[in-house]
């Protein structure tokens, strides 16, 4: 089941992310609660998109707080990344920045 403040926390990242890396080249999912399309590059329309990075919702926490570097978290398996486009660290950390400020 889906707690609704994860929920609300996890939309308000995604939505950062999009702001910041408009696009369709690297679907980013954090499953059950949001999965969105960005960073520009070429647009993918069916089957499996050939970027993809997945992570929970605590996984996007620390990485927004700064609690755990990209690096850390592929290591560790935490971070699935596939494709050539689905480095996002500095994405993220222009994404933790963003949202310390908003704060």
């Amino acid at each position: 089941m889906r707690d609704p403040q994860i929920l609300e926390e996890v939309k308000e990242i995604m939505k950062t992310i999009s702001e910041l890396a408009p696009g369709h080249a690297v679907e980013l999912r954090v499953p059950p609660y949001s999965a969105i399309q960005c960073v520009e590059g070429p647009k993918h329309t069916r089957g499996t998109p050939p970027n993809v990075v997945e992570m929970s919702a605590e996984t996007l926490f620390a990485l927004t707080k700064g609690e755990l570097a990209w690096s850390s978290g592929i290591e560790s398996g935490a971070i699935h990344a596939s494709g050539e486009r689905s480095d996002l660290e500095s994405l993220f950390l222009l994404a933790a920045r963003s949202i310390r400020l908003k704060q």
